[in-house]
């Protein structure tokens, strides 16, 4: 377990190895199959892999990225063998990961200069941004920290409802001024909730909609503008949640969101339930967003910090 250290145990290695698994199953099989009876990394091999990376959701892009370092790497070492492809690719992808990361996290700790630390949550609906809000809500609550959420979906009835019962569940604070008011004051009010009750944490929803672009930037705008008001510098993170199994969809709401507003970090839902996890590497790179959470399964528990590393070679576990 060397690489993943301290801040990985073999709990959270299985989840991640469980969620990934339609993911790599696919991913691996295919490499295998690409390199079966060859002895070197030749041009036909690498087509193949270019091939096998844009099928598993890594994106065009990403994927011309990605070849070109390991054909430079072939040509500076002059001769790479197959069974040496898998670490090489890993290495390299583990690398394009780095390049996002701005600050990498390793627990759910929020900073201890950041008091409330103030979350802003944006996504279309239906990609599990409620259910990630309520998981991260319960990995702050076991911390004994003070958590309130603030429902700033106030379009949809279910939203507002949705979010309450997670508080609930969690056993932590709830904010709302209900259906059809101004999002952007439920965030002021939230922030302003959190500091009178001494939260440590304060995480607000928003709607997700995308059918008028424009509607969307002035929204989001406005709300982290009346935060921000509240408390200097709030929020303190904005954060993207996409769903895994849209697969490059994903990448056309990130588009979206991230002309919306300054998105900060990613979340990525339903890794278990597909077998385009790949797009995790597309995103990041393109959007040069570092990914900071993992939705793993549906249990309260299943939400992971996300370790680039571990992703990595989960992925290319047998």
């Amino acid at each position: 377990m060397g690489f993943f250290g301290k801040f990985f145990n073999k709990k959270k290695e299985e989840e991640l190895d469980k969620g990934l698994e339609k993911t790599k199953t696919g991913f691996f099989n295919k490499i295998s199959r690409a390199i079966a009876g060859k002895a070197t990394v030749d041009v036909e091999v690498l087509d193949e892999l270019e091939s096998i990376l844009i099928s598993s959701d890594v994106g065009l892009d990403t994927t011309v990225k990605i070849i070109e370092r390991i054909e430079a790497r072939v040509a500076r070492d002059k001769y790479i063998n197959t069974t040496e492809l898998n670490e090489i690719l890993k290495d390299e992808i583990v690398q394009l990961l780095s390049e996002n990361v701005t600050e990498e996290i390793h627990d759910f700790t929020p900073p201890a200069d950041k008091k409330p630390y103030v979350l802003l949550f944006v996504g279309v609906n239906g990609v599990g941004k409620t259910t990630t809000i309520g998981k991260l809500a319960h990995q702050y609550k076991q911390q004994g920290l003070k958590v309130v959420l603030g429902a700033g979906d106030t379009f949809r009835a279910a939203a507002v409802d949705q979010l309450k019962i997670w508080a609930d569940r969690v056993g932590c604070d709830f904010f709302s001024k209900g259906m059809n008011t101004d999002p952007a004051a439920v965030a002021y009010e939230t922030v302003q909730y959190a500091i009178n009750n001494n939260c440590d944490v304060a995480i607000i929803d928003t709607a997700g909609r995308l059918h008028n672009k424009k509607h969307l930037m002035e929204e989001l705008t406005k709300i982290k503008k009346s935060a921000d008001k509240k408390l200097a510098g709030a929020p303190h993170d904005v954060i993207l949640v996409l769903d895994a199994t849209t697969g490059q969809n994903a990448i056309e709401q990130a588009t979206h969101f991230t002309a919306a507003t300054d998105v900060t970090s990613l979340a990525l839902t339903k890794l278990d339930g597909t077998a385009k996890g790949g797009v995790a590497i597309g995103i990041s790179d393109q959007f040069k967003i570092p990914i900071k959470y993992l939705g793993v399964g549906e249990g309260i528990e299943q939400i992971q910090v996300f370790n680039k590393r571990a992703f990595v070679d989960s992925l290319f576990k047998k």
